[in-house]
């Protein structure tokens, strides 16, 4: 099993990065979204400047966000920068489109640009599109300096849904998922490895990582504690706002269907911001901290379901079906102090894992 720390993307995470290398964490991810975070290759190039080993990626890149040849060139910059430890995460857009009233990309052009990407990141020409013109492009100084394509960039699709997960076993080096238990992760594995299957390939081959946030409880503490909730809460309520978004699958018959009501009833429905821009008030504070009130909606089962919250011997237990059931990478976002958070998992989790 391998480690990994997530970051809203900010200029100041690499201060934590040497630490999290040495305490046996190998990836750092940081989120593409313009409207909320820091610009995520500004972030990636401090990093990559201030640490040895540890792989970077955007935690995901969005198509419609910047062309694919600018996508393809920012990530072999930061490839220049940290040879070899580059990774480019690409998804259809949360929050980053979420958070301009916009839903995500969809499949068809996410496919074309994933591989325009892989073609320009192999020093390939591409036929490039605007409107309706057509032109070949290629990079042209590959070899000066300025980028780097000698080293190779995996692609990583960040994808929940089924026909998403079929795709990414089609096309992608790696699968990025949202936390969950064994018996759920088991059942979208078999998705991507049926698009593996019609893309002639193994889904062995392709790197497994779920994304979570973690809280160690201190002996007698309740995972709904003040400083539990301080510590994961942000992250815990993402699943009512991807269900408000309509992004979350059967949301009716899902086990939070009762608690979304209730959010979006009681708490989404008395916002004061106009209902066709109230998407930019539920996202407001999404995934670094909580809106006064949405507290109210965090219950144990959430917490628990969501995120890596309890003692070390239980994250460790958790961590474990899931490698059993093919996971290849946890990745815990940082929501408060990275420093704190770094060390305590690095000491009771990864130093423990055996």
């Amino acid at each position: 099993m391998e480690f990994g720390i997530a970051y809203p993307a900010r200029l100041d995470a690499w201060k934590d990065l040497v630490r999290a290398e040495e305490l046996g964490f190998s990836y750092a991810w940081f989120y593409d979204s313009q409207m909320l975070y820091s610009d995520v290759y500004a972030c990636l190039a401090l990093a990559a400047e201030h640490t040895k080993t540890i792989k970077l990626g955007t935690g995901v890149a969005i198509p419609s966000s910047r062309l694919a040849p600018v996508t393809a060139h920012s990530i072999a910059t930061i490839n220049q920068l940290a040879p070899g430890r580059a990774i480019l995460g690409i998804g259809t857009g949360f929050t980053g489109r979420n958070t301009m009233g916009l839903p995500p990309v969809r499949l068809g052009p996410t496919r074309e640009y994933m591989q325009q990407c892989r073609a320009l990141l192999r020093g390939e020409e591409i036929l490039f599109r605007e409107g309706e013109r057509e032109r070949w492009i290629r990079f042209l100084h590959p070899e000066h300096g300025y980028i780097n394509l000698q080293d190779s960039i995996p692609i990583y699709f960040a994808a929940n849904g089924p026909k998403a997960m079929e795709l990414t076993g089609e096309v992608a080096d790696g699968w990025i998922t949202v936390f969950s238990d064994a018996e759920h992760f088991s059942q979208d594995l078999a998705s991507v490895a049926r698009g593996a299957e019609k893309a002639g390939r193994s889904v062995d081959a392709i790197a497994r990582m779920a994304l979570t946030t973690t809280c160690l409880l201190q002996p007698g503490e309740s995972p709904t504690s003040p400083r539990v909730i301080e510590r994961v809460g942000p992250y815990a309520i993402l699943p009512l706002h991807a269900m408000w978004e309509g992004s979350a699958v059967a949301v009716e018959q899902s086990p939070l269907g009762q608690l979304y009501a209730r959010y979006r009833d009681d708490y989404i429905a008395k916002m004061q911001t106009p209902l066709d821009r109230r998407y930019l008030e539920v996202h407001e504070g999404h995934l670094i901290y909580l809106k006064p009130g949405e507290e109210d909606y965090l219950t144990e089962d959430l917490i628990r379901t969501s995120t890596l919250t309890g003692t070390s011997e239980e994250i460790i237990a958790r961590i474990k079906a899931l490698e059993a059931a093919g996971l290849t990478q946890v990745a815990v976002q940082v929501v408060t102090d990275g420093r704190e958070l770094i060390e305590e998992f690095g000491r009771e989790v990864i130093a423990k894992y055996q």
